[in-house]
């Protein structure tokens, strides 16, 4: 039987709508007020929109949840709990959404026991794992990545066999392109003197982090993400309020001005949803003892949680 070991009620919204954009952009790690691009950026970023899709779940993804093949809330409640540990360690933006994005890969073509939830949570570990190895100067030790109100804890060993599940299922590509390959390039085409860019990237990265959880945006590409975002973080600022769509399609070959004003709509509309929204209820933690197998026998094992938690203290964002 699984033991309740405590209550931990919250919105992971809470982690990003209540910070303040500015003093996120101080922490931006190596961000310049003034960014240089090579000539053949233009190219590059091209070929990055170009090649997107092959870091995208399946097309019929977004489909399953609206079927309820798969559950929403579920996938809601791993994103929370991702978010939550990205701010207990200060890791980068891309970290978080990484690990979302190797998750929502892996469950687009592969099913998970329908149990009480352990097998998503064991895949949301492992996935966050993949994220800060790939991302992260520093990593916390798998036990120690189990903070912040995680429903189950695992042993390392069982993490670790997940995680070669999910570098399989990948085809070990996990150098994705996701929006935070774009943001940096967009903010200059918005503004090439680097006078507002620095904010222009912080409130894009909130933004991003703040609509992850939301299925609707599955169907949306990196590179419509990114642009939605930048133009979003320019209607704040006065003298960028000009950014629109019609004039982010020629930031770069390859954007549309239909997928990226869809993808600017479905974002105003989130936001409004979010300041109406109540806070979800975060399940009570419980830890795992149960020996059932996922797919080729990666188990759920018993284990403690950690004697004493670290939190990192060096100069990840």
């Amino acid at each position: 039987m699984p033991i309740p070991l405590s209550d931990d009620s919250g919105s992971f919204c809470d982690l990003l709508c209540g910070e303040d954009a500015g003093a996120l952009a101080e922490d931006l790690p190596g961000y310049s007020t003034e960014p240089e691009f090579a000539e053949d950026s233009d190219e590059s970023i091209a070929g990055f929109i170009e090649g997107e899709s092959d870091y995208s779940p399946r097309f019929d993804y977004q489909d399953r949840f609206r079927s309820r093949s798969l559950d929403p809330f579920a996938r809601q409640e791993s994103i929370a709990w991702i978010l939550k540990v990205h701010e207990y360690y200060r890791f980068h933006p891309l970290t978080a959404y990484l690990a979302v994005n190797y998750m929502d890969r892996f469950l687009s073509s592969h099913q998970l026991p329908q149990s009480n939830g352990w097998a998503l949570q064991l895949l949301s570990v492992a996935c966050l794992s993949l994220a800060a190895k790939m991302e992260e100067t520093l990593v916390p030790a798998l036990l120690d990545l189990q903070v912040e109100g995680p429903r189950f804890i695992f042993e390392p060993r069982t993490i670790c066999r997940m995680e070669l599940l999910v570098l399989t299922a990948l085809n070990w590509r996990l150098r994705s392109v996701t929006p935070f390959t774009f943001i940096d390039f967009f903010a200059y085409k918005v503004d090439p003197m680097g006078t507002h860019a620095r904010y222009l990237v912080s409130r894009a990265t909130h933004i991003i982090l703040a609509m992850i959880h939301d299925i609707d945006f599955l169907n949306h590409c990196p590179s419509s993400i990114a642009a939605s975002a930048i133009i979003y973080a320019a209607g704040e600022t006065q003298d960028l309020a000009f950014v629109s769509p019609g004039v982010a399609v020629s930031w770069c070959i390859g954007l549309t001005e239909e997928a990226i004003a869809n993808c600017y709509q479905l974002m105003l509309q989130v936001a409004i949803d979010h300041k109406q929204r109540k806070p979800p209820m975060i399940l009570s933690q419980l830890r795992v003892t149960t020996p059932h197998s996922v797919d080729s026998g990666v188990s759920s094992s018993p284990s403690s949680p950690p004697n004493k938690r670290r939190k990192l203290n060096n100069n990840c964002l």
